[in-house]
Order: structure tokens, then C-alpha cells, then sequence
């Protein structure tokens, strides 16, 4: 199955849900001041919302398998 089959059959909801998280703990942490926990939050708020969007791949296998690829292309 690949990640747009699994964002199609509805396992795209706890990824938004994760995105949503993700966006209000930065919030958190950028009013308490914690800039490095912010930074790191807003580091994976973004890969969510690229993995949402179908801009970055879901697993590690699949975006070392991109990486690869368009090294050998290089």
C-alpha cells in the first residue's frame, strides 16, 4: 500500500490530528520561551503537514529511497 492509499483509506486523520497537536505544543513552547523545543516541534509540525499534503513520503524507507535516487541522478 503505498502513502497515498493510506492518506486515501482515512490514516491521513491521525496524521492531521498529530499536524493539529504539533502546532498547538509549539505555541506552548514558544510562549514559555523553550525557542530549542520550539524549533525541534516546528521541525516535525512541518514534515506533518508536507506528509499530509503528499509532499514528503510517510516512512524513512521511502524518503531514503527518493534521496538515493536523485543522487545517482546527480
Amino acid at each position: 500500500m503505498t502513502q497515498q492509499d493510506r492518506l486515501a483509506t482515512g490514516n491521513s486523520d491521525t496524521l492531521e490530528y498529530i499536524h493539529a497537536m504539533l502546532g498547538q505544543l509549539r505555541s506552548m513552547a514558544e510562549a514559555e520561551h523553550y525557542d530549542m523545543v520550539a524549533h525541534f516541534i516546528e521541525t516535525a509540525y512541518i514534515q506533518a503537514g508536507d506528509t499530509v499534503r503528499g509532499e514528503q513520503p510517510a516512512r524513512r524507507e521511502e524518503l531514503y529511497s527518493r534521496l538515493d535516487k536523485r543522487n545517482c541522478v546527480a
